[in-house]
């Protein structure tokens, strides 16, 4: 079973994010299971999705406490909620921060990318400038990262899913896929 951890702030749309993801795999024969964690927090309050997929059934009904992989919405919550907890060695934090992955001083044991996913969601006019929805373009930079789910899946999943401007979503989701900064990967 994959786990995934989605890190973020009410409104930049880790929420869909993970819904986003969970179609694209479901949809490659994976089964899904995908639910957020948030009480009555006010936009901009730090929020996280999980995701769990599998070739089997997925029975298990709680938090994702040992993640595969993480992806960090908001670099500021770095200093806020440790993102690490719980990640299996040799797991991807994909970062969205303009700063190269050796900026943030992770450890060994983890890979580290980042992709500036705030410009590139401006760039695409997906939120206003002063608070960009990043949902989509991080989630082309984890298809290419983790190599688990393929661009053209994801692209069906959000022109499904995200009923706001689909094409700018899918145009940010692989230009995020070709701008990935990252440890221990060649550049796409």
């Amino acid at each position: 079973m994959i786990e995934v951890r989605i890190h973020g702030r009410g409104g930049q749309g880790a929420v869909i994010a993970s819904e986003v993801l969970a179609d694209a795999v479901f949809r490659a024969g994976s089964y899904v299971q995908s639910f957020p964690a948030f009480g009555v927090e006010r936009r901009g309050a730090p929020v996280a999705a999980f995701l769990r997929f599998d070739d089997q059934p997925v029975r298990l009904r709680c938090q994702v406490y040992h993640p595969d992989h993480v992806m960090v919405l908001d670099p500021s919550l770095m200093q806020v909620v440790d993102v690490t907890a719980g990640l299996k060695d040799g797991g991807w934090i994909l970062i969205n921060s303009e700063q190269p992955p050796a900026s943030f001083a992770l450890p060994s044991q983890f890979r580290t990318a980042t992709v500036d996913a705030s410009a590139i969601a401006i760039r695409h006019r997906l939120g206003p400038q002063t608070a960009p929805i990043v949902n989509t373009a991080i989630l082309g930079a984890f298809a290419y990262v983790t190599g688990l789910v393929k661009l053209d899946m994801l692209e069906v999943a959000v022109r499904e899913t995200v009923p706001i401007k689909p094409d700018s979503n899918v145009a940010a989701m692989r230009e995020a896929f070709g701008a990935v900064q990252c440890e221990g990967k060649a550049q796409p």
